[in-house]
């Protein structure tokens, strides 16, 4: 079996801190690819948002990298290690693509029909979505295994705040280095991605898992032996109906919060006629009010054990759909004054929503297979950002089709995500995660369980 993490495993605020600048890159490769990379194409050189939608969401279709690669983090080391090896391989395919980003870019600013340049946006993506999905799982099994049980839901609340938190710096950064369009910045922006990425890549965790193993966490040496095979973990993780019911929500909470993500700075183009370096803005506002809420929540919710975060991220999910639909209703009305505040209210509820549903992924990974459980997580997060990228995009392009104006298929668009925001509260009012916790060792007495139910 799994050796329990023991007593002697501590929270060490340093070393989360270390793990959690892992992120630096991750968000630097996100606002340049849709953001930057997308607001050029769509606004700037006058693609339609579905077909660039779908090459973004393309990078996500590889999902079941994503459960192997956390159940191998589990059950085969790499050179002696079980996360670490994983991690690196991943994160170097995306250092490979950034360089394809921007010659991407060159050549289709070019020429938008150029099949050569559709062919490298393509490696691209499929070299970044890999890398995404192969590193994933067992950067969060890492981070997991380096905490006692009960802090877990915080180090992993902590780390993705970290990306949340670095969201609207890289946003605002690349904002003002690019006032508008110019292939030459797009090139120093991708190559600038690339080294100060990669660096933070490897210092974040480098000879954090040797530490853990030498206090007895995570996965050990001989562990292999006992393991099952990969297709009984899955049927086991499956059959239970919690499990499925917390992938269903978790998806399409995910899929509904990240509608708006490829469409949201065009949005200020098209309607507005806003430039590039205010639109890029955007991700900031709600990003930074999701900090603004995310670091208040870790003083007061420390001590709160991770299964009882139910309700912090029920009332953040309505509260992003409060600020999405009114985001919506700038649209309808063409009130621009409107959108910023609806950005903060979204960012608000977006804060709750990460801190609550980040603890309760760390409690539905039970220690025993937390990297294949947290794979399947990490599929869920992943593939429905990218479909709800996607869909944003196709749908305005649809409504569009339809014959209405700019700024009603862009308000109905992000109206339809809160309404899917809506449905993601209700679906998680029907989850027990006390039950599952209890089953899985993590709520130890009735007491327990009821005070988790209080909240």
């Amino acid at each position: 079996m799994s050796n329990p993490l023991p007593k002697q495993i501590t929270f060490s605020l340093g070393q989360t801190l270390r793990l959690s600048s892992f992120h630096v890159g991750s968000a630097m490769g996100d606002i340049l690819a849709t953001s930057v990379w997308n607001r050029v194409l769509i606004s700037d050189l006058g693609l339609p948002a579905g077909p660039v939608g779908l090459l973004i969401a393309l990078r996500y279709l590889l999902f079941p990298i994503s459960l192997w690669a956390g159940y191998r983090s589990d059950t085969q080391s790499l050179f002696g290690y079980y996360r670490t090896p994983y991690v690196w391989i991943g994160r170097f395919l995306m250092v490979l693509s950034f360089p394809l980003l921007a010659l991407s870019l060159t050549m289709l600013g070019e020429n938008t029909a150029s099949v050569a340049g559709w062919l490298v946006a393509f490696v691209c993506f499929l070299l970044y979505g890999i890398g995404t999905l192969f590193s994933g799982s067992p950067f969060l099994a890492l981070v997991r295994d380096s905490v006692p049980p009960q802090k877990q839901g915080v180090a992993i609340s902590m780390v993705q705040t970290a990306l949340i938190t670095l969201f609207p710096v890289a946003a605002i950064g690349f904002g003002r280095w690019a006032q508008d369009y110019n292939a030459a910045v797009l090139w120093q922006m991708s190559l600038t991605t690339m080294l100060v990425g990669g660096f933070f890549w490897f210092f974040a965790i480098v000879g954090v898992e040797k530490r853990t193993r030498r206090l007895g966490g995570g996965p050990q040496p001989g562990d292999t032996i006992t393991r099952p095979d990969f297709g009984p973990v899955m049927r086991q993780i499956w059959l239970d109906q919690r499990t499925r019911l917390f992938f269903i929500f978790l998806s399409l909470s995910t899929f509904a919060a990240w509608m708006q993500d490829n469409i949201l700075e065009p949005f200020g183009g098209d309607v507005f006629d806003l430039p590039i370096s205010q639109t890029t803005r955007f991700t900031g506002y709600w990003g930074g009010a999701t900090v603004l809420v995310l670091v208040p929540a870790f003083y007061f919710w420390r001590r709160r054990p991770p299964e009882r975060q139910s309700g912090v991220t029920f009332w953040g999910l309505l509260l992003m759909a409060v600020g999405i639909a009114l985001t919506g209703a700038a649209g309808l009305v063409q009130r621009v004054t409107l959108i910023n505040p609806a950005l903060l209210l979204f960012g608000v509820g977006f804060g709750f929503y990460t801190f609550g549903g980040f603890s309760l992924m760390a409690v539905m990974s039970p220690d025993r297979n937390a990297g294949t459980y947290l794979g399947l997580w990490t599929i869920s997060v992943v593939i429905f950002k990218g479909l709800g990228t996607f869909f944003g995009g196709l749908l305005r392009d649809l409504l569009l089709g339809l014959h209405l104006p700019l700024n009603a298929a862009y308000g109905l668009s992000f109206i339809a995500a809160a309404l899917g925001l809506v449905i993601s509260a209700v679906l998680l009012l029907r989850l027990d995660v006390v039950g599952f916790a209890r089953d899985a060792g993590r709520v130890a007495t009735a007491t327990d369980a009821q005070m988790a139910l209080a909240d």
